[in-house]
């Protein structure tokens, strides 16, 4: 009614009619917004021209209990759009977060409202919450979000959490208290979860590690590295703001065979595990992956090489090409690409790993300042000894892959570890074993199992013997391979 008019005897007061949808929900006009969603279902996620808003939006931030459950039980030919975003990227939850509508909070909770959806701030609906209830000095919408466990570690733009958003002065005693309480739960809880998922790993990193054999000095500080990461998950679970960890680069030096390429692979698998780089990927150059022919090809090439190892590993095998071993009037194309590669070894971006001969790599380590000083882990490759050979040997039988031509293929019980370290021992020189190492057990395994199928009748039909390697075959595989 009108300011001054009269009302006639007899009459009813006019009731307001609301021209949109978004006004019913606004004023809770329950059956004038069931009438035009029943007209028109494709008014039930339609936005506003101003706000940008959806009448769910707008519902859930004047608290229209009844317009909100409505909307959420909506069985039309579209679902309501429950994380739909107004033009501060608000959601339905943030809007009744931020008016303290504790009951339309519950019921967008309750039906799958995402909690940790952030607003174009970066705030959370907790963040609004604390927000509201530091100016109305009532925390029923706080404890509504804390109900359903809404996180109060999350930062918004500003880097500040929930907790940072409530003033020193009076009156917010409660307010404080009650997220202090449930941040030290929630800071609990993850750390146990962290625990948890630390032991997992570990276990995981320790079975791939016993793969290596020998190198002890290496899988000791890889294990250094790998206890240090998972302990650093758990100390920022508990809330505590640590520097992040880096590798460093390093250098392997050993003879062929000895495991450099291998180790290089297991140990980007390792580091990715344990969240130390971000992806797995090691990516295996030499000289020639990395030097041009003519002048202005080196960098290029070289550079080309680096963002494929982004995030990985690069793994520089034979790297003492790359220096020359005599000085020399003419510059050598090796020492631009080793420039380039050591431009980028402090970005964070690459771990470099340098492998090589030990004599050749102890020259270029002596020859140039920026190596030594970007380089700080090396680690030596013994020559295997024949012990560690016949581990091998049956570390590859055990643990073959379905491409391999061993795969399914098993050894006989005779063929003990030490069985095999005595026919190696035997069988090779030292000389044939320290030029080869690891190299000589893939031939002698590929030699063994042509044996078995020349010694094999073709009337034998028994499945153990078609696929069982025995001393015999190892004998005859060593045979053909010293030959």
């Amino acid at each position: 009614m009108a300011v001054g008019e009269k009302q006639m005897p007899g009459r009813r007061p006019r009731t307001l009619k609301h021209s949109t949808i978004h006004s019913c929900a606004q004023f809770g006009d329950l059956s004038g917004l069931q009438k035009r969603l029943e007209e028109n279902p494709s008014l039930l996620n339609a936005k506003n021209d101003i706000m940008v808003q959806t009448p769910l939006h707008v519902a859930a931030g004047y608290n229209k209990v009844d317009i909100v459950k409505y909307l959420l039980e909506w069985r039309g030919p579209e679902k309501v759009d429950l994380e739909s975003k107004n033009m501060y990227g608000e959601t339905p939850l943030h809007m009744a977060a931020k008016n303290g509508c504790s009951e339309s909070a519950h019921l967008l909770l309750s039906h799958g409202a995402s909690l940790e959806a952030k607003a174009n701030n970066g705030m959370t609906a907790l963040h609004l919450a604390v927000w509201h209830a530091r100016q109305a000095l009532e925390c029923g919408i706080v404890k509504t979000l804390l109900e359903y466990n809404a996180d109060l570690s999350v930062e918004d733009n500003e880097g500040l959490t929930p907790l940072n958003h409530i003033s020193q002065g009076r009156g917010s005693e409660e307010l404080r208290e009650l997220l202090d309480q449930h941040i030290k739960e929630q800071l609990k809880i993850k750390a146990l979860k962290a625990c948890d998922e630390a032991k997992a790993k570990m276990a995981q990193f320790e079975a791939s590690l016993s793969n290596i054999v020998g190198l002890h000095s290496l899988k000791l500080q890889l294990h250094k590295w790998a206890r240090g990461m998972i302990f650093d998950e758990k100390r920022r679970a508990l809330g505590l703001r640590i520097a992040a960890r880096k590798v460093p680069h390093m250098a392997f030096l050993g003879n062929p065979g000895t495991g450099k390429t291998m180790v290089a692979r297991v140990l980007g698998k390792l580091l990715h595990m344990v969240g130390i780089l971000p992806t797995d990927k090691v990516t295996e150059v030499q000289r020639t992956d990395l030097v041009g022919e003519f002048v202005g090809h080196t960098g290029p090439k070289t550079r080309k090489k680096l963002r494929e190892a982004e995030g990985g590993i690069l793994f520089v095998d034979e790297a003492y090409r790359l220096i020359p071993a005599q000085k020399s009037d003419d510059k050598d194309y090796g020492l631009e690409a080793l420039e380039e590669i050591m431009s980028v070894m402090d970005n964070g971006k690459i771990v470099v790993v340098f492998a090589g001969y030990c004599e050749p790599m102890k020259r270029v380590i002596a020859s140039n300042e920026g190596f030594c000083r970007r380089v700080t882990k090396f680690f030596n490759f013994d020559d295997f000894t024949t012990a560690e050979l016949a581990q091998i040997l049956h570390l590859k039988m055990n643990f073959e892959e379905p491409n391999s031509s061993l795969y399914g293929f098993k050894l006989h019980p005779l063929c003990t570890v030490e069985a095999v370290a005595d026919l190696i021992y035997k069988g090779t020189t030292e000389k044939q074993r320290k030029e080869m190492n690891g190299g000589l057990i893939d031939p002698l395994l590929s030699n063994a199992r042509e044996n078995l199928d020349l010694r094999l009748d073709f009337d034998c039909f028994d499945a153990e013997n078609l696929v069982t390697i025995t001393m015999e075959d190892l004998v005859e595989g060593l045979r053909t391979l010293s030959k």
